[in-house]
């Protein structure tokens, strides 16, 4: 299997998938479209068009078109993706983007810009014993361990969860990010970097993660507890958070979301043939990646709250951002209290 760089390279790239009301016309059946629900107790949501906003494809628009999670909804719906989390923040504050999916790094270093945004839910992965990033190392490399890193070149995407692991991993052994080298690239600019030998190492995730390994990578540093989270965040503009008929219309937009990737969980398959359309990797690569792609949805409990602290506080520690981020400022939960969406179906 051969490695190569997402082809997103940008760092948007939008697709727009036209649904609701006006787009479902085609009557699709049951079976084709599992998840299509018609809603007409709602008409003042029919002028809404609301952007969700993943990073490097999740497979969210691919499902949507197999599922039919938004046929039959009042509003619009189009997609936007981003090459890495930082972006998407900053397009979610500026209001282009009402709903977003990033890493535990991005809020944090979005919110110490004072972006306006809030998270307003976490997913929690299905398999939390696979990493979904890791420190990697090429073929054949001297460095064997986290204390190796010491003074080499560490290639990592600038304030995205990949970020927050190499400060977990040099935390872990008593290394400061002053005792490395680290160099700030976008993953495309990484990949190129690592595989030509220009840095020594590369914190990344999943599928450039696994890609990497499958060419004879080894992993020097996985990205799981206690040096790394496993959760991920939905982020909301405030433009939708702050207008009450806005916000149900999002919120109903989170749920199906939520219905869709509880649907692509149970059925491997297709959701493996979305990471592919959307992902422009392999099958096979596809379906090795899957486990860590396997997601719940859920409200952001105090837990989730105290660890997005403790993250910040690191990177404020470690000079990597100039501002504390009070991180329960920065909570509006958008999903009801106790909401699992591995138990909604």
């Amino acid at each position: 299997m051969s490695f190569r760089p997402s082809r997103l390279a940008g760092a948007v790239l939008a697709v727009a998938l036209a649904t609701g009301a006006a787009a479902c016309s085609s009557g699709s059946s049951a079976q084709s479209a599992p998840l299509a629900s018609k809603d007409t107790s709602h008409p003042q949501w029919a002028g809404y068009s609301f952007v969700i906003a993943d990073n490097g494809g999740d497979g969210s628009q691919a499902l949507a078109k197999i599922t039919g999670a938004f046929q039959g909804a009042p509003y619009k719906v189009s997609f936007a993706r981003f090459d890495y989390g930082p972006p998407l923040v900053q397009a979610a504050a500026s209001g282009a983007v009402d709903l977003g999916f990033v890493g535990d790094v991005p809020p944090i270093t979005g919110a110490a810009q004072e972006y306006g945004f809030k998270i307003v839910g976490v997913t929690q992965p299905l398999h939390p014993e696979v990493a979904d990033e890791n420190i990697i190392v090429p073929k054949g490399s001297s460095i064997h361990s986290i204390a190796d890193l010491r003074g080499k070149r560490i290639a990592v995407p600038q304030g995205s969860s990949a970020h927050g692991l190499v400060l977990g991993a040099l935390e872990s052994v008593g290394l400061k990010p002053s005792d490395v080298q680290i160099e700030f690239l976008s993953p495309a600019a990484a990949a190129s970097a690592f595989n030509s030998g220009k840095v020594d190492a590369w914190s990344i995730w999943n599928p450039q993660s696994a890609l990497a390994i499958s060419n004879g990578a080894r992993v020097v540093a996985a990205g799981l507890p206690p040096i790394d989270q496993t959760a991920d965040y939905y982020l909301a503009s405030d433009k939708s958070l702050n207008d009450p008929v806005r916000r149900a219309a999002l919120l109903d937009v989170f749920k199906r979301l939520a219905r869709e990737f509880d649907w692509a969980n149970k059925h491997p398959d297709q959701f493996a043939q979305a990471l592919v359309e959307e992902e422009g990797i392999s099958l096979a690569d596809a379906k090795s990646v899957l486990p860590t792609q396997e997601h719940k949805f859920l409200p952001v409990t105090a837990a989730d709250v105290a660890a997005e602290q403790k993250l910040s506080d690191e990177f404020l520690a470690a000079g990597q951002i100039t501002k504390k981020v009070d991180v329960a400022s920065i909570t509006d939960n958008l999903l009801p209290a106790g909401f699992d969406s591995s138990k909604t179906s």
